[in-house]
């Protein structure tokens, strides 16, 4: 059999090493993975960044977002060689919607109130706005379910996210045409769960809930992820002699 390649995506106000558990469970059952990093400057350019990247793996491939993450594998997802999508604690976007309107429809979580804004330099001379989350309010609206120790240190640590993550135009929607599969965390603070629920059914994505789950749930439930990723990953891992986009 040929296995897909499952490429993790984080979201904002994280890096990689939010799935470090999540990598650890997949290689001990012999799955390759890929952990690039998010530029966070906005849909548009980061789904460019991570389509590239999907360009450069041989094989088929099990993309997997997390959080704002989602929005971009309903991108790029749509590369020929991408045969699953996996939404954890994510937005699932339809193409001509942007965060903004998508979350409008939806009770404000408890991020609301909590974001910092900061400002970063444009190559036109001009600037930007970016926005991280109040780092005492980051345990609990973001990792409630971690140790505080480790929420406290994911506060100090936090990469911000570009204001135009949420007004770029979503192009696509991969999970049109691609099989899905979907957590939601039901004690989200990030990401209203209600928002990750109709964006689930609305991909008929194959689900699962973890109710007291934070949207730090790839650290806090990594067992629990992964084997959501190892149920696409079979499903979609395909004989040898054959290559996903086939």
């Amino acid at each position: 059999m040929i296995t897909p390649t499952v490429v993790l995506v984080h979201g904002a106000f994280a890096d990689a090493t939010g799935w470090i558990g999540v990598i650890a469970e997949l290689r001990q059952t012999g799955i390759p993975v890929s952990a690039p990093p998010n530029p966070l400057r906005g849909l548009t350019p980061d789904a460019a960044y991570l389509t590239s990247v999907l360009a450069q793996i041989d094989g088929p491939v099990v993309l997997v977002g997390h959080g704002y993450g989602g929005a971009l594998i309903t991108v790029a997802g749509a590369a020929e060689n991408v045969v699953a999508l996996v939404y954890v604690a994510a937005y699932a976007p339809c193409e001509g919607e942007s965060l903004d309107e998508l979350q409008g429809s939806f009770p404000k979580p408890a991020l609301t109130g909590h974001v910092k804004e900061w400002t970063y330099p444009l190559l036109d001379g001009g600037s930007a706005i970016e926005v991280t989350i109040d780092e005492t309010a980051f345990p609990s609206v973001y990792a409630a379910d971690v140790p505080e120790d480790v929420a406290g240190i994911l506060a100090a640590a936090q990469r911000p996210l570009s204001t135009a993550a949420f007004t770029d135009i979503t192009p696509t929607a991969a999970w049109r045409t691609k099989p899905s599969w979907a957590l939601v965390a039901g004690a989200d603070g990030t990401i209203s769960p209600e928002l990750q629920r109709f964006g689930a059914e609305r991909a008929g994505a194959a689900v699962v809930e973890l109710p007291d789950a934070s949207h730090a749930v790839a650290l806090s439930e990594p067992t629990r992820v992964a084997d959501l990723i190892r149920a696409a990953v079979r499903a979609t891992s395909l004989p040898t002699g054959r290559s996903g986009g086939e």
